[in-house]
């Protein structure tokens, strides 16, 4: 589980990829973030960001499902990784 900073920075930056790598959910990403997909390198240097990719992933549970899926990482571990970085919160509970 990333219960430290970096580890759960690294889910995150894994989390990024695999939107990325979707040619429906980068879209959506970019759309719900209001990134322009050129600012994504710089908008990934700010407090939040990856917090904010792991909520995306979190705020659909077919997304969730097939990132933990395609990474072999538990629904749990990507809430706990969300906790675990800068403006991260609980407010996702995939137990219910």
């Amino acid at each position: 589980m990333p219960h430290n900073r970096d580890a759960a920075e690294q889910l995150a930056i894994s989390a990024l990829g695999f939107i990325a790598a979707d040619p429906t959910l980068m879209p959506r990403f970019l759309a719900i973030s209001g990134i322009d997909a050129a600012q994504i390198r710089l908008a990934a240097a700010e407090p939040g960001f990856l917090a904010g990719v792991l909520q995306f992933i979190m705020g659909h549970e077919p997304t969730l499902q097939a990132f933990c899926e395609a990474t072999e990482t538990a629904p749990e571990d990507v809430r706990v990784a969300l906790r675990t970085l800068p403006f991260g919160d609980d407010r996702f509970d995939i137990t219910t």
